[in-house]
């Protein structure tokens, strides 16, 4: 696996470093969340692991940032000092998949990292509702055999609902894989992003795929 580590604790980086890498991972350093975040974009990385605490910014509003403009798939583990139940599901809030309490066997962290990125690998097949199929890795968009444009945004909240579907996807929920922790003010943004995932895959074709569920969200599916 060739993993990216944000972590502040040299001590720890080391001692995680040493073990992964001599069960044959590649173990890279990110410097900063600038750099970090670029790196992380690219397809080269099986998994993300970040610490509380990371050069330029600290772990949870880091998590948010990897969610909304790194590549949503990437598994991230989340490597905490706190070990209380409200601790853990900021955390999971945050989109972390995991989450591991210092002190922790770096064993233990690579068996994790091998179950979420076995799992990640099944993340990449082509998703499908009804007749309209979405690819994750080379994000083709197809109602039928018709092509479907859809803006970045867009693409995120109709992948979002094509996992959840049948399930209702909470606006609360669009906000954080959108907007992460600086949410708009209103539901218009919302909204206006639906709307263009609505005409794009609806307008032509039948039956109507794309519900709204007053006062909660919205849904993917058939009625």
């Amino acid at each position: 696996m060739r993993l990216l580590l944000f972590e502040d604790n040299r001590h720890l980086s080391t001692d995680i470093g040493d073990v992964l890498e001599s069960l044959g991972n590649t173990l890279e350093y990110a410097s900063d969340e600038t750099q970090g975040l670029r790196l992380a974009s690219s397809d080269g990385y099986d998994a993300v692991l970040v610490g509380l605490s990371v050069p330029g910014s600290d772990g949870l509003t880091l998590c948010r940032r990897l969610r909304v403009s790194a590549r949503p798939d990437i598994p991230i583990v989340m490597l905490g000092s706190c070990d209380t139940e409200a601790d853990k599901l900021h955390g999971f809030d945050a989109g972390a998949d995991d989450y591991l309490t210092k002190p922790f066997s770096p064993h233990e962290l690579h068996a994790r990292l091998k179950v979420l990125v076995r799992r990640a690998r099944g993340f990449g097949e082509a998703l499908q509702v009804a007749d309209l199929t979405f690819s994750p890795r080379t994000l083709l968009t197809q109602r039928g055999s018709r092509p479907i444009a859809l803006p970045r945004i867009a693409m995120h909240i109709l992948e979002q609902l094509m996992r959840a579907s049948p399930g209702v996807v909470t606006r609360e929920q669009i906000e954080r894989t959108v907007w992460g922790d600086d949410p708009p003010g209103s539901d218009a943004a919302i909204r206006g992003h639906i709307l263009i995932i609505r005409n794009a895959i609806d307008s032509e074709s039948e039956p109507k795929l794309l519900h709204t569920v007053h006062g909660i969200g919205y849904r993917l599916g058939i009625r």
